[in-house]
């Protein structure tokens, strides 16, 4: 993996770049493995936007990957290393023994041709998945299970990894791409393995259109609205806000607020964050 600098023809193509896509095996999806998908840029069921700066962008078919990677004990081989225009990870496509396919997240290292497996017995190899409690201490892992028998919820994007930091008391102990440090039952899933494309982290766009393309639309600062717009609004020129601190469009704190919100269940799980 690689990025790829054009020769500065146009201001776009001076700062951008892209990647190389020299892993990638096939240029066309398996056909079964794909579906259309109506996204919602940025709307709920009403159609009122509640997410802003969402919208348009190129028409994608969705690949349905396997989170769950619940075929225990069947193993696979690879047959193609795969673009997802849903995703900033690589996919591959698993050809099980039983005849079925399969998409997976790729990792990186992960070859055509690898054999892969699921199985609490499955050596710790880049692609296998295993349970937490068979995984040892120190191993980066990726596509892990929040709770049992969910399917892979964490470290799913490009170049993300977590670290298996102890194990005691039926729960073990990761390291987040955050920081964030918790707690998770020795008996979710995971895969060994970083996720692969870890070049997607320094891929410059160079142009407003390349983020039309990607459904991103335009990010209006609240100091160049009317104070009817925007509490940072108004003035003369370049005003500053003529407040303590930054506020949201809604007024609200903008700037050293926490505004996660943390659920019930998983509070205690959290040690740091």
């Amino acid at each position: 993996m690689s990025i790829r600098y054009y020769k500065p023809t146009s201001p776009g193509r001076r700062h951008g770049t892209v990647l190389s896509f020299k892993e990638i095996s096939t240029k066309r999806p398996e056909k079964k493995l794909t579906k259309g998908w109506a996204r919602a840029q940025g709307r709920n069921n009403r159609g009122i936007i509640t997410s802003r700066h969402r919208g348009g962008g190129h028409k994608r078919l969705y690949r349905i990957i396997d989170f769950s990677r619940n075929k225990i004990g069947i193993p696979a081989i690879i047959k193609s290393i795969e673009y997802d225009p849903n995703r900033t990870a690589r996919i591959a496509l698993a050809f099980y023994q039983d005849g079925e396919k399969r998409y997976i997240i790729a990792p990186f290292g992960l070859t055509v041709g690898t054999k892969i497996i699921a199985s609490p017995h499955a050596p710790i190899v880049v692609g296998n998945t295993l349970p937490l409690a068979r995984i040892p201490l120190g191993t980066s892992v990726h596509n892990i299970e929040i709770h049992p028998g969910s399917g892979g919820q964490l470290v799913r994007s490009a170049g993300s990894v977590a670290k298996i930091l102890a194990k005691d008391n039926q729960q073990a102990t990761l390291r987040l791409p955050s920081g964030e440090i918790r707690l998770i039952s020795l008996q979710a899933w995971a895969t060994i393995g970083r996720v692969g494309n870890l070049e997607n982290y320094h891929r410059v766009l160079g142009k407003a259109g390349r983020k039309r393309w990607l459904s991103q639309r335009p990010h209006v600062r609240g100091s160049a609205m009317n104070p009817v717009d925007h509490p940072h609004g108004g003035g003369e020129g370049k005003a500053p806000i003529g407040r303590k601190q930054p506020l949201s469009l809604w007024g609200k704190p903008a700037l050293g607020v926490k505004t996660r919100k943390r659920k019930k269940f998983s509070n205690n799980l959290i040690i740091k964050f």
